[in-house]
């Protein structure tokens, strides 16, 4: 509560920096990874790509899991990841129309966070399954329902990304751009992490290279 308390007092002071490269890095790869894989998951003329991006996706869950370990403050699972009395008490202050402030991933968010990355490492895992050729039909089959329920989530995600954007008067899809919220100069990182964030994209860049040449 008394986190919530500061965040809030938070809210209206300068921008500082919340979210690091990688984090940001990950965020926008793991969208553009998801959204591809599942546009050509029909087509067997873009299967290279469909495959390529869902490997890409385990190689970023994996890396966003020992980064929400070591990662700057706010990358951390230890940061947001809160109990169930904690989530409940932010989705009632949102009922009663004063949303608890949290300068980083508030309750709720969390929880969407871990889904998607329980239910990507299981979409890619049971693509890769699929991708072998014992039982592959009904891999096939389960795949494609993490898949779908990845989807629901992700929508749902991006539904509460512009509610929470609109309750709390913050732009949260350009904060994911510059990793800037609002709040005391204390409170933000003071790394960037810059070059993790770029060994991060030339790792996915040498692997898509790789997975083209030996097409």
């Amino acid at each position: 509560m008394l986190e919530s308390k500061q965040n809030k007092q938070a809210s209206t002071g300068a921008s500082i920096l919340v979210w690091d490269v990688p984090v940001r890095v990950f965020h926008w790869l793991m969208a553009l990874c998801f959204a591809g894989a599942y546009l050509t998951a029909e087509s067997e003329q873009w299967r290279l790509v469909h495959v390529t991006l869902g490997y890409t996706m385990a190689g970023l869950i994996a890396f966003r899991l020992v980064w929400g370990l070591i990662g700057s403050r706010y990358a951390r699972f230890g940061q947001f990841v809160r109990g169930p009395a904690a989530v409940a008490g932010y989705l009632r202050s949102l009922l009663h129309g004063k949303p608890q402030h949290f300068l980083g991933h508030n309750p709720a968010g969390a929880l969407a966070i871990l889904g998607l990355l329980a239910l990507g490492a299981a979409t890619t895992a049971t693509g890769w399954a699929a991708f072998q050729e014992s039982s592959a039909e009904l891999w096939e089959e389960v795949h494609e329902t993490f898949a779908n329920l990845m989807l629901a989530l992700v929508l749902l995600h991006i539904a509460a990304v512009i509610a929470s954007s609109r309750l709390h008067h913050e732009n949260l899809v350009a904060s994911m751009f510059n990793g800037e919220k609002a709040g005391q100069p204390d409170q933000g990182i003071r790394r960037g992490w810059h070059s993790i964030g770029l060994l991060v994209l030339l790792g996915v860049a040498a692997f898509w290279w790789l997975q083209w040449k030996m097409s």
